[in-house]
């Protein structure tokens, strides 16, 4: 049994957390199913806004998928989010990944 389908059967039987919904968006990541990891992490922050690691995971996916506008919102909600949480490596990161989409993405305005 695959790791997806591990997770998939914990969603069907109610388990439905933060965590489950993180861990399910990375596995389809790293599948190459964007949109079904889209779907899961930005579940995951429905459970916790805080999460720092899902919104940084959400503007990965989101970028994978092409949606590159909409990563720059997720990585500057993830930063701001981040460093309220004190998360100083999340922060950081996705501040690397909000750059290189900028360059890529100039029309979008700048971290503030």
């Amino acid at each position: 049994m695959s790791i997806i389908t591990n997770f998939e059967n914990l969603l069907a039987k109610g388990q439905d957390n933060a965590l489950l919904r993180f861990g399910l968006g990375q596995a389809y990541l790293q599948a190459n199913e964007f949109a079904k990891a889209v779907n899961h992490l930005q579940r995951a922050i429905e459970h916790d806004k805080n999460y720092s690691a899902a919104w940084k995971l959400l503007g990965k996916a989101l970028s994978a998928q092409g949606d590159d506008a909409a990563a720059i919102d997720v990585y500057q909600q993830g930063i701001t989010i981040a460093e309220a949480k004190g998360d100083v490596q999340a922060a950081k990161e996705m501040r690397v990944f909000l750059k290189r989409l900028q360059k890529i993405t100039p029309d979008k305005p700048a971290d503030q």
